[in-house]
């Protein structure tokens, strides 16, 4: 019962850990705000407008309503590489990167000429654009070498958007260009933090990005097709073909369906940091009942087989110990790394517990060996939370032993007898 108890000051410890991360992602929104957040970068599409065929007036005379076909390139290559430097904000370190991307591609006349047959209206192509989506304009920090067909062009801001991502446009006229092709290229220089992605609008989107990071985390709908990560850094390739998403090369504006596909498109690189201090806190926090109970067992069972007396109120002074350990491994890792912080509140609990064990059943090497013990079981607790992949079955044998060591230690006490005792010392 007492064990139990004490998930309501383990509870208070996991909100008081969901609080600071949540101000960890508050100061990476500061960062954000300032720099520029998580980028997403699209590639040109062609925005045409349209003039669609509606049904007729009551009088029978032809009405006509507006649209935009949006058209993807038939290739993109893409370049990027990323300059990172990890900023502080106050306690928090957020990782933010400026990237040079090179953007080429092209648009064919065969595709241009397709899709004005199938669009369903009639393309007004002197009122086209070429729309560049960005996760965050605030990042875009400047634009050289722009080319169309190889003559120098300018981007406009713009309301559009293209799946839930701000745009930039090129006005464009389609009519006088003819039967020609589209050719673009350009460099751009993008800002933000904590990941970098890309979407696959073309028919072959290729797209190879290198960094000085030695922790990527490939996200998204695609993984490379290769990659080369070490201690100075990754270099990483894509080539996602138009067969390998769930939209055409063409739509209809405010179509809903390819809007959601193509944010479920996406594939990137996030800046992993493998210290991540609040997600180690609440692996700690999840075995801090199991733990609880074991030190109470280990009192018990010197209270048992030692026939000494352990009062209730005495038992809630060491699962007190025991919760603060977490509060105290949260601020440390805060500060310093996690491994000495552990090693800091696990000593300071362990040193604490084993004197008022020593204190309270007034024999030295009581104390002793539950201050042993409780320093075994923040060795196991450490090494459940290094092990991530076999964090569990690590810690279905580490009870399954502990199970076994209590049966064997008091296999041979007479439980009929020994209760009564033990109900009238409490």
């Amino acid at each position: 019962m007492l064990a139990l108890v004490m998930l309501i000051p383990l509870a208070q410890v996991r909100g008081l850990v969901a609080e600071r991360e949540q101000m960890r992602d508050q100061a990476a929104a500061q960062v954000a705000q300032g720099w520029g957040g998580r980028q997403v970068l699209g590639g040109l599409v062609l925005a045409v407008p349209l003039r669609i065929p509606a049904e007729p007036d009551s009088s029978g005379l032809p009405r006509w309503r507006g649209g935009t076909e949006i058209v993807l390139p038939d290739e993109a290559q893409i370049d990027s590489t990323l300059r990172v430097d990890v900023r502080q904000y106050g306690i928090y370190r957020v990782p933010a990167f400026a990237s040079t991307v090179k953007l080429a591609g092209r648009f064919t006349a065969q595709d241009l000429a397709q899709f004005r047959r199938e669009a369903g209206g009639t393309w007004q192509g002197q009122q086209a654009e070429l729309q560049l989506p960005l996760g965050d304009l605030r990042g875009l920090q400047g634009v050289d070498e722009l080319k169309i067909n190889g003559l120098p062009a300018r981007f406009r801001s713009s309301a559009r958007h293209l799946g839930g991502l701000a745009s930039v446009v090129i006005p464009l006229d389609l009519d006088a260009l003819g039967d020609q092709p589209i050719t673009f290229s350009m460099t751009l220089h993008l800002a933000g933090t904590g990941s970098m992605a890309w979407l696959p609008l073309a028919r072959t989107t290729d797209v190879h990005v290198k960094a000085p990071w030695p922790d990527p985390s490939f996200t998204g709908a695609a993984l490379p097709m290769e990659r080369a990560v070490g201690a100075d850094g990754f270099d990483a390739h894509w080539r996602v073909l138009d067969l390998n998403r769930s939209f055409g090369q063409h739509w209809r504006e405010g179509d809903g369906s390819v809007e959601s596909a193509l944010r479920d498109a996406a594939f990137g690189v996030q800046l992993y940091q493998p210290v991540d201090v609040y997600q180690r806190n609440l692996r700690a926090g999840k075995y801090g009942v199991l733990f609880i109970g074991a030190t109470f067992l280990a009192f018990f069972l010197v209270e048992v087989l030692r026939r000494l007396r352990v009062h209730s109120v005495q038992y809630l002074m060491v699962g007190a110990a025991l919760a603060t350990f977490y509060v105290v491994l949260l601020a440390l890792s805060e500060q310093i790394a996690f491994a000495a912080a552990y090693a800091v509140a696990a000593l300071s609990v362990v040193g604490i517990v084993g004197g008022y064990a020593a204190a309270v059943l007034r024999a030295r090497r009581a104390g002793l060996i539950l201050g042993a013990a409780l320093a075994l079981v923040y060795a196991i607790l450490y090494g459940l939370i290094a092990a991530e992949q076999y964090a569990l079955l690590i810690g279905s044998f580490v009870l399954l032993a502990a199970v076994a060591l209590t049966m064997y230690l008091t296999r041979r006490i007479d439980w009929y007898a020994a209760t009564p005792a033990i109900m009238e010392r409490s």
